[in-house]
């Protein structure tokens, strides 16, 4: 009977000490995500960011086309 206590005993405590590792792990895994979004966040921002630049940086190529062919044109 003695024995069967000890196991019941150290199969609570086995499971408590996985619990409490489960919940540390997942608290972990979740700061985790959570800096990873934050990320992801700030990646959305300079990417529609660097659209604009690009975009801006086509009509300026454009623009810089038509005043040299009407430089051309009037030599």
């Amino acid at each position: 009977m003695d024995d069967l206590r000890k196991l019941a005993t150290g199969l609570a405590v086995a499971l408590a000490v996985q619990t409490i590792g489960g919940l540390v792990w997942a608290g972990g895994a979740a700061a985790r995500i959570a800096s990873l979004e934050e990320r992801v966040g700030e990646q959305r921002l300079v990417a529609e960011r660097l659209t604009r630049l690009e975009e801006q940086g086509i009509a300026t190529r454009a623009a810089v086309e038509r005043i040299e062919k009407r430089l051309e044109a009037g030599e």
